[in-house]
């Protein structure tokens, strides 16, 4: 069984957790942290940026299954070359940081050149549907990837909610709107999905029972102090998964 047969297995029980050390984080002693706390927590497989160095490293101190993420398709298919297991187009948030938001026009227009830069090579691809687009637009643009074969939709959301709560509240409102299309997603199309953007430990539980196949954690882990609270947090989303609850919220 190979890397991302073992990430497969776990979409298919519907119990995946990955890990993102971040598009936009290069910092190479951050991603070994991130990378090590997500082996050590048995993720299901780890996500990076597109850094020729970076993969490399990565590839060499995990037996997890590498994403590469990346909104250039040149760089996803050369980072099939260096070794990734999977490809993402996304995630998007660095550039919502920026002030800018990407369409569902353009990323079909990335996910066309990056399959056409692929030649026909088999590969695992994940694509972001953008969460400030309306759900009907996110939902032709799953109907869509699935006629191209994409493998896995990611759903997102944090970056269009203002959250005006602490603690638990905050949590929640956070994970409010990338849950949400995840129902909307789960109910239209065949893709597995998984649930990402502003998701924790808190709110995980119900990205699974909500039909998600897979959950992607970022600034819950990366943003930590110390591997030992990354590992913590990470064995936590695991053992969540793990157990989860039906997805009794689907037919709601």
């Amino acid at each position: 069984m190979n890397r991302i047969d073992l990430f497969k297995r776990d979409l298919e029980e519907k119990r995946a957790v990955k890990v993102i050390a971040g598009i936009d984080n290069f910092n190479k002693e951050l991603v070994r942290n991130v990378v090590s706390a997500a082996e050590a927590g048995s993720a299901s497989a780890v996500d990076i940026c597109y850094d020729e160095e970076i993969i490399s490293m990565v590839r060499e101190m995990t037996k997890l299954p590498v994403f590469v993420s990346s909104i250039i398709p040149s760089e996803l298919a050369n980072a099939v070359q260096l070794g990734a297991d999977a490809i993402e187009v996304g995630n998007f948030d660095a550039l919502y940081k920026k002030g800018k938001r990407v369409s569902a026009n353009e990323v079909l227009d990335i996910v066309n050149e990056t399959l056409r830069l692929l030649d026909g090579q088999k590969t695992f691809i994940c694509v972001t549907v953008p969460g400030h687009i309306n759900i009907s637009e996110q939902i032709s643009l799953a109907m869509k990837l699935e006629e191209l074969g994409i493998d896995l939709i990611q759903t997102e959301g944090a970056a269009t909610v203002s959250v005006s709560e602490a603690g638990a509240r905050g949590l929640l409102q956070t994970a409010e709107v990338s849950i949400s299309n995840t129902i909307e997603l789960v109910r239209n199309t065949s893709i597995p999905i998984m649930t990402a953007s502003g998701i924790t430990t808190t709110t995980a539980p119900l990205a699974f029972a909500s039909g998600a196949s897979a959950v992607g954690v970022g600034s819950c882990v990366n943003k930590l102090n110390s591997t030992i609270a990354m590992i913590a947090v990470v064995k936590s989303l695991v053992e969540s998964a793990s157990r989860k609850s039906s997805n009794e919220f689907v037919n709601i």
